[in-house]
């Protein structure tokens, strides 16, 4: 008769509280993770640079709070179609914030037609306040952009734009959210 060391008894209750603890917990960490953003007024005039919490939700939250379009673009890296999306078309004077998170993102004054049928604009507000990363998707080298704060796909970006960066950030209008300047 062989001699094995007995195995832990592990009941369904414990493995149970062990997962729900570590989810609490890695939602926790995540939540707790700080970025550095630039903010900004309602006139669109640099506050200076911030630390703050970056957003993090679950699907679920972010379902309740976006329009199923502006979650499909911003939560799963989706776009919405040519000349419907909200904006492409905007020639008013204020800032495009993160229909997310609520971080300024780009300026009116970087605002150009572009032909292509959605936002374009030469530069963000602060390129501290985005993200660019490789977009491979569909057999194509893009460049996607990202809020900074809360990871929010907002569309991508190509150098083929106008002087003076020769860039075209080519945004979802879903992904933004246009504040009048001087508006709250």
């Amino acid at each position: 008769m062989s001699m094995r060391p007995k195995e832990p008894i592990v009941d369904r209750r414990s493995l149970l509280s062990s997962a729900v603890f570590l989810a609490f917990a890695r939602k926790a960490h995540a939540a707790a993770e700080m970025v550095e953003i630039e903010t900004f007024d309602p006139n669109g005039r640099s506050l200076g640079l911030s630390r703050v919490e970056k957003i993090v939700k679950t699907d679920a939250e972010w379902r309740t709070q976006l329009s199923p379009l502006a979650f499909e673009v911003t939560r799963k890296d989706g776009t919405e179609r040519a000349f419907t999306g909200p904006n492409w078309d905007n020639h008013a004077d204020g800032l495009y914030r993160c229909v997310c998170c609520d971080t300024a993102l780009f300026d009116s004054k970087t605002k150009y037609e572009s032909g292509t049928g959605w936002p374009s604009f030469f530069a963000p507000i602060s390129k501290a306040n985005v993200v660019e990363s490789a977009d491979t998707a569909f057999g194509m080298r893009r460049v996607a952009v990202s809020c900074k704060r809360c990871d929010a796909h907002l569309g991508h970006v190509f150098t083929d734009g106008p002087k003076p960066t020769g860039l075209r950030y080519c945004m979802n209008g879903v992904a933004l959210r246009f504040i009048g300047r001087g508006q709250a």
